[in-house]
């Protein structure tokens, strides 16, 4: 579910209410969220894919551009295997909320990116489940060009996602 934030500008700049429990709970989001991270990268650095069935996340980009993808891993629904993909702006302040049983990652479109996150669960090793970003039976159009992402060795080596158990 895509959101756009109340942004509040003016002669001095601008606030951004990030979260609000009454609200975003009118659209349908009931979690409660432990959690808040913040990540910085620079231009073709992918993070993911990552999951983890006790986790809904919020998300949103602070400064720079992401290419943000999300995965249906849920067993047994309609859209499992499916994947969604938006173009995250510091600029636009849009969010995109990813449910409980969805892997994410996402390819930093420029230098200096800041990428914000909240949780509904802290974070466990012992849950997290990584997926390859360049599966082929998920078939992801991840914008890279000709070039190649830059990766964590943790990420570079994750499975394919049907031997993920996702």
């Amino acid at each position: 579910m895509m959101l756009t934030p109340r942004v509040f500008t003016d002669e001095r700049g601008a606030f951004q209410e990030l979260f609000s429990f009454e609200r975003y709970g009118a659209c349908g989001i009931g979690e409660t969220f432990v959690q808040d991270n913040r990540s910085l990268s620079r231009r073709n650095v992918l993070r993911g894919l990552h999951g983890d069935a006790r986790m809904a996340k919020l998300v949103a980009v602070l400064h720079g551009s992401v290419y943000d993808v999300i995965v249906d891993a849920r067993r047994g629904s309609a859209g499992y295997g499916r994947w969604y993909a938006a173009t995250l702006t510091a600029s636009e302040a849009r969010q995109l909320y990813i449910p409980r049983g969805f892997l994410h990652g996402f390819l930093a479109l420029e230098d200096d990116t800041i990428f914000w996150y909240k949780q509904s669960a802290a974070y466990d090793p012992a849950h997290e489940v990584g997926v390859a970003w360049d599966d082929p039976d998920l078939q992801i159009e991840w914008p890279l060009g000709a070039g190649r992402p830059i990766l964590s060795p943790r990420d570079g080596a994750n499975p394919p996602f049907r031997a993920a158990g996702a």
